[in-house]
């Protein structure tokens, strides 16, 4: 496949002269995907609490929180670019802004790769090398592991291609430390094993949607029931592993309690979805976007708990 086609290009070129320059910016900001980007902010910066035991230098968070974003969106700028010939035939991502043709693939392509320039130097100075790297690295594993090659030839695409979106917990560690230990790695295997379950849910609500374009997601080839369970064994590893931080980092009370908390829900709405899906392939009976956002929401939280444990555990 090519990033860049003539006809679409002209198209894109005609439909662009009759958007208005906020339909534009609006759909420049779109290519990005703000809403990832905010879920990998939310375990950029708690990591750099807890890191920093307490409250981080507000620039040195100013600038991993900018380099972050930048990176992020150049990342789903060039995914999109790269999928647009399947986002036009999905009802989910129909209404971005390649398949509408108010931004040209070509242009997509330089603005992607302005954010991702900016966001390495941003990241190089202002904070350090090894956070740069490890941005670049998470870059490039989304752009050529998950997009171009995982995501359309296997059902595992999502588990190892998600590994792009577990770096942020390493990268607000090092912003602070400047270096690498097992308390980051312990929250990039709880994103990790996170990735799945919340993936999936969304992917059995959409799996109509990627089927008709040949994406192999575990929904797409595998009964409702089976990606229950599967996602009943990922979200029981994702929780096992997030009491580990406990030991590990030697936290307070505060994150191992809302750890539970936040472990013994998720848990009981896996089983509850896998549940209902062993009973019918019906979707709306499977109900799996309430999975979706438990999911969203247990991340958050247990996020916030990493930030929060240093300053209550004093």
């Amino acid at each position: 496949m090519t990033f860049v086609g003539q006809s679409t290009a002209a198209a894109s070129e005609q439909d662009t002269g009759r958007a208005t320059a906020r339909d534009v910016v609006a759909a420049y900001v779109g290519l990005t995907k703000p809403r990832v980007i905010e879920l990998l902010l939310l375990t950029t910066v708690p990591v750099m609490f807890f890191a920093a035991r307490g409250i981080p230098p507000l620039g040195l968070v100013v600038a991993t929180v900018v380099g972050g974003t930048f990176s992020a969106g150049s990342a789903s700028v060039f995914n999109c670019v790269y999928d647009r010939d399947i986002d036009e035939q999905m009802r989910r991502t129909r209404r971005r802004a390649l398949p509408r043709h108010i931004v040209s693939p070509g242009a997509a392509l330089v603005f992607g790769f302005v954010l991702g320039i900016l966001s390495t130097v941003i990241l190089a100075v202002w904070v350090n090398p090894l956070s740069a790297v490890l941005s670049v690295a998470a870059n490039a594993f989304y752009v050529f592991g998950y997009t171009m090659l995982l995501k359309r030839r296997t059902t595992q695409n999502i588990v190892w291609g998600g590994l792009a979106g577990c770096f942020p917990a390493l990268i607000g560690w090092t912003a602070v430390t400047g270096r690498l230990s097992w308390v980051p790695i312990v929250l990039f295997a709880v994103v990790f094993f996170w990735t799945p379950p919340h993936t999936w849910a969304l992917a059995l609500r959409y799996r109509e949607d990627y089927a008709g374009v040949d994406v192999p997601m575990l929904p797409v080839v595998k009964p409702a029931r089976e990606v229950g369970r599967q996602i009943v064994v990922y979200s029981w590893v994702m929780v096992a592993i997030s009491l580990l931080l406990w030991p590990v980092a030697g936290t307070g009370l505060v994150y191992p309690v809302v750890a539970v908390v936040l472990g013994a829900v998720f848990l009981v709405e896996a089983h509850r979805m896998w549940g209902r899906a062993r009973s019918t392939e019906d979707l709306s009976r499977i109900q799996p976007m309430r999975l979706f956002h438990s999911s969203n929401l247990y991340l958050s939280l247990l996020f916030v708990a990493v930030a929060l444990d240093p300053l209550l555990s004093r």
